[in-house]
């Protein structure tokens, strides 16, 4: 039996560990190489797990307290099963969010904890599911670790454990090793790898390397989050030359970016367009004196993916891309020579098709009820279409070939009317009211997608835009039309948003009644 502690020697205080890991990162092996390690180098360990319920929806979180054998012949340890908010020493997670989570639920502190994260992300379901863009901001969440953390090693784990041929929790082990937090030498470290038997030498590859890149000077800069990079970005500075002194730090790189997103969707000539399109824009910031640049910011941004629109060309374009087919081999983990096929599921309606094609053509495919119904039957059912085989990916080169013809499409007609119209209404606010001209701006976003979404979407939009002059005439019209825009894009049918309304314009008219009593 362990005695208790009857000296006069301050107590001792197990060393506490999280470790928060998704499934398949090798959390549990971190864990077992973690009590393997303590209990070598004259530690008691204890470890629990609770699993997640799912690989994004909740990672398993693992604990570990470490006690000193020395100390548990005058004291009695005493260990805990689960992490205790304000009373973890130490934390690693194997990828951003799961060092939020961490941070959330209080299991990261300032007084105590060293927070040893990877900065790649895996998006969650809330984000890959939203209708709209609900990532979370990399760079507030590596804020908020510096401001939770007492001390912090962050860097893009991932991309050194791909590279090592190993996975991220051994990168994890090295960084651990660098921060000093566990009194055990480097060596103890690298030789409990060893003793596992199993992966030795990429995980020791990977161990090596995330020692080295948690000692170096930039471990928590913000340029350590990883950046994704576009293939062959074309030099954009001729085009902006005429206009690139009078943009600030804020709207150049989001216009340049636009630039180039409509060089790739279309071509130069379209980028051009672009440009001309934001010179209104431009003109009026000119006239404010204390301009921050956030409406021409705001327009540039939006219309930029407004004018980018998803439609079957660009579809069949992405779906052909070398790139698309390198990521693909890249997420599977395929290895050279190995044959990988890809089935891509396709369901066009007519719509669709007579967007895509001449307006001429479109319209009378729309008039003629013979070809409209024969449209409708042969795009009754999808289609899967292997992209990986000659036939496929043929078919949707032929597609995609059809960009020259896109300005003569009923979809492109109907797109620069709805823009040109917006544009219209955003100067024309901007001069009276420049917050609700900003959030005018940011409904266009709200048209997205194809098909049955692009239908809804533009229901919406419109909606929006109806009850605009209505708005205009009360007060913290910004505030309201950013209710408005946020409910509709919660809600892909639109209820939410009809909601909204209702409660603004009710709210008002009974207001307005009260003042007439």
């Amino acid at each position: 039996m362990i005695p208790e502690n009857t000296s006069n020697s301050p107590r001792v205080r197990p060393i506490t560990i999280a470790i928060l890991a998704m499934g398949g990162e090798g959390g549990g092996v971190l864990t077992d190489w973690v009590v393997d390690l303590a209990e070598h180098g004259g530690y008691l360990a204890q470890k629990t797990s609770v699993p997640g319920v799912a690989q994004r929806t909740g990672a398993t979180v693992y604990y570990v307290e470490l006690f000193p054998k020395k100390a548990a012949r005058e004291q009695l340890p005493v260990l805990a099963l689960m992490p205790v908010p304000g009373d973890v020493d130490i934390v690693l997670a194997s990828e951003f969010m799961e060092a939020g989570r961490a941070i959330a639920r209080g299991l990261v502190t300032p007084d105590r904890t060293t927070l040893i994260t990877s900065t790649h992300r895996v998006f969650t379901m809330q984000e890959r599911v939203a209708v709209g863009d609900d990532r979370v901001d990399s760079h507030a969440l590596l804020k908020s670790s510096e401001e939770a953390a007492a001390r912090l090693f962050a860097f893009d784990m991932s991309g050194i454990a791909e590279s090592s041929g190993s996975l991220v929790t051994a990168v994890l082990f090295g960084a651990l090793a660098a921060s000093g937090a566990l009194p055990f030498q480097r060596s103890a470290f690298e030789a409990t790898i060893r003793r596992s038997g199993v992966g030795v030498e990429p995980s020791v590859r990977a161990f090596k390397a995330g020692l080295e890149a948690a000692n170096a000077p930039a471990t928590v800069a913000e340029r350590t989050l990883p950046v994704v990079a576009t293939a062959s970005e074309p030099d954009v500075s001729p085009l902006l030359s005429a206009i690139s002194d009078q943009l600030s730090g804020l709207s150049l790189p989001v216009i340049s970016s636009g630039v180039r997103r409509l060089i790739d969707y279309q071509d130069e000539k379209y980028a051009k367009f672009y440009l001309e399109r934001l010179e209104p824009i431009l003109a009026l910031e000119r006239t404010r004196s204390d301009s921050s640049d956030e409406l021409l910011t705001e327009v540039g941004r939006v219309l930029a993916v407004a004018m980018s629109y998803e439609d079957t060309i660009r579809v069949a374009e992405l779906k052909i891309r070398r790139s698309r087919f390198n990521r693909v081999r890249k997420e599977i983990k395929a290895k050279d020579g190995e044959i990988v096929e890809i089935s891509e599921y396709f369901h066009p309606r007519r719509q669709e098709i007579v967007e895509t094609v001449p307006a001429s053509i479109g319209r009378w495919i729309t008039r003629n009820k013979l070809a409209a119904a024969l449209l409708d039957r042969v795009t009754r059912k999808g289609y899967v279409v292997k992209t990986s085989s000659v036939r496929g990916f043929l078919l949707l080169s032929l597609i995609a070939r059809l960009k020259p013809v896109r300005p003569r499409s009923l979809r492109w007609i109907a797109e620069c009317e709805r823009h040109e119209s917006w544009l219209a209404k955003t100067v024309e606010v901007a001069k009276r009211d420049y917050a609700l001209a900003v959030e005018i701006a940011r409904c266009l976003e709200l048209v997205r997608g194809y098909g049955d979404t692009h239908e809804r979407a533009v229901k919406k939009f419109q909606t929006i835009m109806e009850f605009l002059p209505a708005l205009e005439k009360r007060d913290r019209a910004a505030m309201h039309l950013a209710t408005l825009r946020k409910a509709a894009d919660a809600d892909e049918g639109g209820e939410l948003l009809k909601q909204k309304l209702a409660d603004i314009f009710d709210n008002v008219h009974r207001m307005g009644a009260a003042a007439g009593q």
